[in-house]
């Protein structure tokens, strides 16, 4: 295949999971403020979707950590090639899409990375992850992100409660908003990065940059445009999870989550860390549930979440594995590849059709609570 024309069809399927990730990754901001009604859920999405297209331009520190650390560079440059990262590619579209598909709140991030990985090693081997990059950068910060951001919120939980009488804390739903906003922020300067650090690494690859290279000015915009596009859709399934699946939600506790993972993603963000913002938002929603006296966590919802942070990396890159085996044939496996992705993504769409979520499925007359679409009565016989 000519590289050029692989090279945009990289870049291509690098904003489609960009894309992915917003409408996978609205629940972190905007799940909390729509279950307490702080805010209605086509203005939440709205907003989230805004700020995470200001939040792409904030930092790039992330983005250095996939293009220029990861994988490995050799003596041609880096340890993996435009083929390889499409498959990568496709190995984290496809689990996000199943994911979201399911209503599991996964990682997109831990999907890229999988997805990655996976290709890589059936194309340079294991020695092209830098697995001090790995561990470090992704794996630790996959461990303590999520329980940091949990403690935080038992702690933010309990001093809420204790400082405020029950009539006061509906004013919470003013600060969600602005919590909320911060959360969308950080995410822009998280997750829209990665997807920044894939192209940067197909134009290393493609020896189109320098290694080491910054993001290009046309890379960020491009990636910032398809995440808040993606952020706009809503990803509602997932809206649902964790709004209302994992625990009731008042006013207070979803200012506590949000001020929790806004604060766990930016000083990630800071450092380099790529980590899960999904799972970070959960962690700071369970640790509500468990600061409110009163509130019980679904332990069994939590359990599913937790068994999904564990498959997700493994999963997609065994995706990516096979798609890059079947891209390994030359021209015509890398188009066998795309097309098989393409059955696959409009599959998942047409079955999630059977069984809409949508922004009307979440009604808002009492705070803090997700209120079921009414049932009809059965007619009378």
């Amino acid at each position: 295949m000519d590289p050029t024309l692989l090279v945009v069809l990289v870049i291509g399927l690098a904003l489609l999971f960009d894309f992915t990730n917003g409408f996978h990754d609205t629940a972190n901001a905007m799940a909390t403020p729509i279950a307490t009604g702080a805010l209605r859920p086509r203005v939440a999405v709205a907003l989230a979707a805004a700020l995470n297209l200001v939040g792409a331009f904030l930092s790039t520190e992330v983005a250095r950590t996939i293009s220029g650390g990861l994988i490995k560079e050799g003596a041609g440059g880096v340890q993996i090639t435009p083929t390889l990262i499409l498959a990568g590619l496709i190995g984290a579209i496809v689990w996000n899409l199943l994911t979201w598909l399911l209503g599991l709140p996964s990682s997109s991030s831990h999907a890229l990375f999988g997805g990655l990985i996976g290709a890589a090693i059936v194309g340079a081997g294991t020695g092209a992850i830098d697995g001090g990059v790995l561990v470090s950068k992704i794996l630790i910060p996959a461990v303590l992100a999520p329980l940091t951001a949990m403690g935080v919120a038992f702690l933010a939980t309990k001093i809420a409660y204790a400082i405020t009488r029950k009539r006061q804390r509906d004013n919470f739903k003013i600060g969600q908003i602005f919590t909320s906003s911060l959360v969308s922020l950080a995410h822009g300067t998280n997750d829209a990065q990665k997807t920044m650090g894939v192209i940067t690494l197909t134009l290393i690859a493609a020896k189109a940059l320098e290694p080491d290279a910054t993001p290009p000015i046309w890379v960020i915009v491009a990636c910032a445009v398809a995440i808040a596009a993606g952020t706009y859709t809503g990803g509602w399934r997932i809206i649902k999870t964790i709004g209302r699946d994992l625990t009731d939600i008042e006013p207070a506790q979803g200012f506590a989550a949000e001020a929790s993972t806004a604060a766990t993603i930016l000083a990630s963000s800071h450092l380099g860390f790529a980590l899960s913002t999904t799972q970070v938002a959960s962690g700071s929603v369970i640790g509500t549930g468990l600061g409110r006296v009163g509130a019980k966590v679904k332990w069994g919802t939590a359990g599913k979440i937790a068994i999904g942070w564990l498959i997700t990396i493994p999963a997609a890159g065994i995706v990516a594995a096979l798609a890059a085996l079947l891209a390994g044939i030359g021209f015509w496996g890398i188009i066998a590849d795309v097309v098989l992705a393409l059955v696959v993504i409009a599959g998942i769409y047409l079955w999630s059709r059977r069984n809409s979520v949508t922004h009307r499925t979440f009604h808002q007359p009492q705070p803090g609570q997700f209120v079921r679409p009414k049932k009809r009565k059965a007619a009378s016989r």
